[in-house]
């Protein structure tokens, strides 16, 4: 693509139409910026429209689109074509700092993500001038500039907060400090000296600010790894500043708005952590600074008010005195019974409160709450701090603490029992308070694992949480309700079973509840009690225990789907999920109206997938409900291929990406109930599943592998019979796999399938092509994984057509070829094959090689005879050799480029382990012994005199054992 205007203004109207509401717009012009976009100067000309366009929206546009395109394609990976030339990857680097720092904001943004997602990839091997290019603009003194600098070097740099300590990353961090942390000191203490200046300046101030909150995060992020010494010498600076804008506070920034953090705030929670952190990490070298910062943070927390936007500030401020009182350092700051009432009385119950900004929250935007709440993501409310710090101090000072909050309890669920209407939220809080005390340790698989023995679960569930579960509205006090379903959810290790067994029906009740928090908890509650396990490793619910609330079960978590805001409600789905496997053949009467169910829900989700958990476990739904019916009856296989076959179509006719690896996955499950032989319907579909377009998408590749192993096992005869013209297609597909050094274990699936289930007639044109193939990728990279791979199917290819086929097609590509491939792969590296079918496999025809190829004993191959059994003998009873050479570890199968689904196994779709050999063969060391006996009646005394020159000792021994398991001997 040239870079003139007319491009430019085809690229401009191709943007516009992106941005219509109308999909039949829309996608057709998503569709052709994909399909242009691997065309030289294409970012470039993005680049062109974002600085030049007159209009304001293109440009934006133009923006996020670059940067969703280097999200794409900037990362180089191995076997993967590179998507963007080198010279287009020169001229964006030579020029996006300039556009960024000359950008409107909003177009800033977008650029600055682009520069670290480059940076990500190329700094600092690849782009070593970026950081020089960037502090050199601190000197402008243009804070849109300046700005625009911090903004980049966060995004940069906040990956040290969360990557693994390694060489690599230290020299990266150490060339980051040399030439940034100096211009950033001088750069934070500039700042505050204008803050000064510009005391009475709001919109001054406003810009100073925002680089202030910038250049403490950046502290953050360059302090996260380990102390730096050059932090270290400049720390006086540092936190006397810091502490100083602690204590700070400019009416000209305080901010009307209740909801939205300002610009104060925003810098003092950051300065919270930045404290929490030296605290925590460098308590040593901090410790002359803490007691300073203990009382500026304390009188923040006394004087702050409840109003949403302090949420973050007040829960950094409280997450630092809980990272300091479980330090046994600073133990005696709080030992004292009225400093810790006072916490107790000052911060810790006014944060635990259930706010009115809480409860529009659990009403209106019940999804967030419930990510909130559920899920863990609350780290920054003031609930969860308040939490973590009565944990803290339950470390040094579980009795005192337990005491003063027993009271607090106490007297909060009195006030409830007064007047339950008004003072509902004293109960809730006192719930908050007793989970909070109570639990030491928590997993996501157990709930809470580890409680304080001061508080007594039991005892409170029968008292205050029973009651609410079994009053008979379930749409009264839906919070109360939601919080004794989450009480049953996080304590229920540590609950008795009767217990649970009594709150199972309730719960099944609750799923009525209007309140989607109220509905979702009882739906996430009845999953994780039927995962729990009981004695000798059973479910501790058990099937027969659910029998008689089976069907109101089934019934309201699919009627909890229908409420407002819950049709995708992944909680509900995966509790369905959990209810089919716990249940198994109890659910087979209610399937035929749940599959239709089911399918509909499919067919409206497929429109626009948008929820990748609940579409996960929808499929995983469906193959559980095809498993259980069809292991009780395999015939009604085809009624499932009759409700789910015309969602499958419209899915691959609309190429749903999202959905095509479960569809192919179902289809396979469904293919390996029939018995031997292929329906119609899947021959008509077998041919579309060859086109390349499918096999470009990572994620579409192990489950497509599957099918098209399924079709072999089926239908391998059909479609050598009906389908012969297929066979370069199949072909063309291994041979695109083998290239890949990500996938070429699914090209020998697949081929091991071919050679095993395709007449042996439908190959003979084509089996010289295959062994050459693998040799030229053999010479080209030969991996652990591929030689793997590689021995495998050679000895299956000798087990199904016999050891003199392999011998013969082996030197037909060259002479003495099959004495090569013996001395170099078989013997060396047949130890590194690994499970049970594979090694079973690769014995198989090793034996076949040294008792039916006659060529091994009487031609040059013959000194290859004992080193092979040798081989043999070595790989039945040394240790797995698992060694990977050095560079091998390091390359990354599932690092796919950019956003392609990567692919989703189906736990419920679970394919059996497929032994080509069966019971053919049950102990290939009998065999062993069976097969040289033979040999040796064939050519008496031919045998022993070989093992007697060369096997040594021990091979020799296991041999003799061989021998007389099987009751044969030698001749």
């Amino acid at each position: 693509m040239e870079l003139n205007d007319a491009n430019l203004q085809t690229l401009t109207q191709f943007l516009r139409k992106t941005l219509d509401p109308d999909p039949t717009v829309r996608r057709p012009a998503e569709k052709f910026l994909e399909s242009v976009e691997g065309n030289q100067n294409y970012p470039l000309l993005l680049l062109t429209l974002l600085e030049k366009s007159q209009d304001n929206v293109i440009r934006v546009c133009a923006a996020v689109t670059f940067k969703n395109y280097i999200k794409r394609n900037w990362r180089i990976v191995e076997d993967e074509p590179n998507k963007i030339s080198d010279p287009d990857r020169t001229a964006i680097k030579a020029n996006i700092v300039n556009l960024m720092l000359s950008s409107p904001e909003q177009i800033q943004k977008q650029l600055s993500d682009a520069i670290s997602i480059i940076g990500r990839e190329d700094f600092p091997q690849k782009w070593p001038d970026l950081l020089t290019e960037m502090v050199t603009r601190f000197r402008s003194g243009d804070f849109h500039i300046i700005n625009g600098v911090l903004r980049t070097a966060h995004s940069l740099f906040k990956r040290y907060r969360h990557e693994f300590k390694s060489n690599e990353l230290w020299s990266e961090i150490k060339l980051v400090l040399d030439t940034f942390a100096l211009p950033l000191t001088e750069l934070f203490k500039a700042t505050i000296e204008l803050c000064q200046t510009h005391a009475t300046d709001v919109n001054a101030l406003k810009v100073l600010f925002s680089s202030l909150t910038l250049i403490a995060k950046l502290f953050y992020s360059l302090n996260f790894q380990d102390l730096p010494e050059f932090f270290e010498d400049h720390m006086e600076t540092w936190m006397t500043n810091f502490h100083g804008l602690l204590t700070l506070d400019n009416k000209l920034l305080q901010t009307d708005d209740e909801e939205e953090a300002g610009l104060l705030e925003l810098l003092k929670s950051q300065i919270c952590d930045n404290a929490a952190l030296y605290a925590q990490k460098y308590d040593e070298e901090f410790q002359p600074y803490l007691p300073r910062f203990v009382t500026a943070i304390w009188n923040l927390l006394v004087s702050t008010g409840q109003e949403v936007k302090y949420d973050l500030l007040v829960s950094n401020a409280i997450q630092f005195l809980a990272s300091v009182c479980e330090r046994p350092h600073y133990k005696h700051l709080f030992e004292d019974q009225n400093t810790l009432t006072s916490i107790c009385e000052k911060v810790i119950v006014p944060n635990m409160e259930f706010r009115s900004a809480d409860e529009e929250a659990f009403e209106d935007n019940s999804e967030e709450y419930i990510r909130r709440d559920l899920e863990g993501s609350d780290i920054d409310t003031r609930r969860r701090a308040a939490c973590d710090l009565v944990r803290g101090l339950c470390k040094f000072f579980e009795g005192p603490v337990t005491a003063i909050f027993s009271g607090y309890v106490n007297s909060m669920l009195a006030e409830y029992a007064k007047t339950p209407r008004e003072n509902w939220k004293h109960k809730d809080a006192a719930i908050y308070l007793v989970t909070s005390l109570a639990s030491k340790a928590q997993t996501q698989k157990h709930g809470i694992t580890q409680a304080n023995e001061l508080v007594n679960l039991t005892e409170f569930f029968v008292n205050h949480i029973l009651p609410d579960l079994k009053s008979p509205n379930v749409n009264e006090f839906p919070v109360l309700k939601a919080d004794a379903i989450k009480y049953v959810m996080i304590f229920r290790s540590q609950l008795p079973k009767e217990q649970l067994l009594q709150a199972v029906p309730l719960l099944i009740t609750h799923l009525q509840a209007e309140s989607t928090v109220e509905h979702t908890y009882a739906a996430h509650a009845l999953e994780r009690l039927f995962t729990m396990r009981g004695p000798n490793n059973t479910t501790l619910i058990t099937a027969a225990e659910m029998a008689p609330c089976t069907e109101q079960l089934l019934n309201n978590l699919f009627k909890a789907l229908a409420f407002p805001g819950s049709a995708e409600n992944e909680y509900i789905m995966k509790a369905i999920m959990r209810s089919f496997s716990l249940l198994q053949e109890s659910i087979v009467p209610y399937i035929p109206t749940l599959i239709g169910q089911l399918t509909h829900k499919l067919l409206q989700v497929s429109k626009n997938p948008s929820k990748p958990h609940f579409n996960h476990y929808l499929f995983e739904s469906l193959c559980l409900s095809v498993r259980i019916t069809c292991k009780a009856n395999p015939a009604t296989v085809s009624s499932f291929e009759e409700a789910l076959f015309p969602v499958f179509t419209e899915i691959l006719q609309n190429d749903v990406q999202e959905f095509l690896p479960y569809v192919f996955q179902v289809m396979s499950l469904l293919l390996e109930i029939h018995s031997n032989s292929i329906p119609a319907s899947y021959m008509a579909l077998f041919p579309h599943l060859l086109q390349p377009v499918l096999w470009e998408r990572t994620g579409n590749i192990p489950p497509l592998v599957r099918l098209l192993q399924a079709y072999l096992e089926k239908g391998g005869e059909t479609i050598a019979r009906s389908a012969a013209d297929k066979i370069p297609g199949l072909l063309g597909v291994f041979q695109k796999l083998i290239a890949s050094k990500a996938n070429d274990h699914q090209g020998f699936y697949l081929l091991n399938s071919i050679i095993e289930h395709m007449p042996p007639e439908s190959l003979i044109q084509y089996r010289k092509q295959i062994f050459i193939l693998l040799f030229q990728r053999l010479q080209g990279s030969k991996t652990t994984k591929f030689i793997k791979s590689f021995l495998v199917f050679v000895n299956l290819y000798c087990v199904k057509y016999g050891a003199i086929a392999l011998q013969e097609i082996f030197d037909s590509i060259q002479p003495k070829m099959f004495g090569m491939v013996l001395e170099k792969i078989v013997i060396p590296e047949v130890q590194k094959v690994s499970g049970p079918v594979e090694k079973k496999i690769c014995a198989v025809g090793i034996t076949k090689i040294l008792t039916e190829c006659p060529a091994m004993m009487d031609t040059e191959y013959t000194k290859l005879w004992t080193p092979l059994l040798q081989a043999l003998i070595g790989f039945f009873e040394l240790p797995e050799d698992d060694s990977i050479p050095d560079d091998e570890h390091f390359i990354d199968i599932e690092d796919t480029p950019g956003y392609q689904t990567a692919f989703s196994q189906l736990a419920f779709a679970g394919k059996k382990e497929h032994d080509p050999i069966g019971d053919a063969v049950g102990n290939p060391k009998i065999l062993l012994a069976q097969s040289l006996h033979k040999l040796s009646t064939a050519c008496p005394g031919r045998v022993p005199s070989m093992l007697s020159t060369s096997l040594n000792a021990e091979a020799l021994q296991f041999l003799q054992g061989y021998l007389q398991a099987a009751t044969v001997q030698l001749v």
